[in-house]
């Protein structure tokens, strides 16, 4: 999605962010990021299990009596369960302690809404403009600026360690709310749908909320239910990816070329370089830095598609997208945190 979820951090707030300002950024987890090879290769086999996913889902549905007929429903079941099901279980699980990482939690609202702003003023670009429909537009503006927060969760893990992987959920937890809201607010404003009563029925957005709220309140799940929720966590995934595949179809690309090339333009190019002005404007440490870098390059959210389908639109061209960008971002993901080198 997929994305937009979280997960579990097991390690006290205070000593995590603690031990994050006193070590140094361990590149060497992944090899030197300066562009060479073994660290492409690094992330790109962390990144082959969800294209392969995709991949397995359009096959499957092209190839076998499972199609979309059949993949249709477990859209439905993805959206309206598994995936309010992951945020809320996910959220609830990491511990948020925003005030111990203020300047991050700044820095990762600020491109979070530079990269909103770089996605709606897309129809006003001089050149885009004369080939845009404006309901496209509404349905794949989101594949700008959300993002794939479990190959974020991986990634950091490996960067930086399980201080990095605090501090990601921590900005993952902060944001998945604010790109909610600016993911389905030109869908509803587009498809003529009140946007209060979208937002309010929206089971992501339920989800989410749900989830913060619990966890500042100071709410544990049982340990009787946690490994149920986490199962169902763990087959949004799978599901959610391979109904991408499956609602993709590669032709679709054809439907708003330049569109697409200007949401990927700032999903992997303008954000990451968004991201390096404000590491040094916040004055973030080391760890906090890579970890806002990080945050900027990663693919797209695979739960774009999920949601354009939902809300009926061209599901087709989001899915197409949500491929390209997982593949960019393998190019991506290095070259923005070879900026901290």
């Amino acid at each position: 999605m997929p994305d937009d979820g979280l997960s579990t951090v097991r390690a006290e707030p205070g000593e995590a962010l603690q031990q994050a300002q006193g070590e140094r950024f361990r590149l060497h987890r992944v090899g030197a990021i300066g562009g060479c090879y073994p660290c492409v290769v690094n992330f790109a086999q962390l990144l082959f299990p969800d294209f392969s996913l995709i991949l397995i889902g359009y096959l499957v549905c092209r190839f076998t009596p499972l199609n979309r007929s059949v993949w249709a429903q477990v859209e439905q079941l993805v959206y309206f369960l598994f995936f309010p099901v992951l945020l809320f279980h996910s959220i609830v699980k990491s511990p948020l302690d925003i005030a111990a990482a203020g300047n991050l939690v700044g820095a990762g609202w600020a491109l979070g809404l530079g990269g909103i702003a770089l996605a709606y003023s897309v129809p006003y670009w001089p050149v885009v403009r004369q080939h845009l429909a404006l309901r496209q537009h509404a349905a794949s503006a989101q594949v700008a600026f959300r993002f794939n927060s479990f190959i974020g969760l991986a990634l950091a893990d490996r960067v930086a360690g399980p201080a990095g992987l605090l501090l990601i959920a921590l900005v993952i937890g902060v944001s998945v709310p604010l790109m909610n809201v600016a993911a389905l607010w030109p869908m509803a404003r587009h498809g003529q749908r009140g946007f209060v009563s979208e937002l309010v029925r929206n089971p992501l957005i339920i989800g989410t909320l749900g989830g913060l709220v619990a966890n500042l309140l100071g709410f544990s799940i049982p340990g009787w239910l946690e490994p149920s929720l986490t199962r169902m966590g763990g087959a949004s995934l799978a599901l959610g990816l391979m109904a991408a595949g499956a609602g993709m179809q590669l032709g679709a690309l054809n439907h708003a070329k330049l569109l697409g090339l200007a949401l990927l333009l700032i999903r992997h190019l303008l954000m990451p370089l968004m991201a390096y002005g404000l590491c040094r404007l916040f004055g973030l440490s080391a760890v906090q830095a890579s970890v806002l870098m990080l945050f900027s390059a990663l693919p797209t959210a695979s739960s774009c598609y999920v949601l354009a389908a939902r809300m009926g639109y061209d599901g087709a061209y989001v899915a197409a997208l949500v491929t390209l960008s997982t593949v960019l971002g393998m190019l991506s993901l290095p070259l923005a945190l070879g900026i901290l080198r």
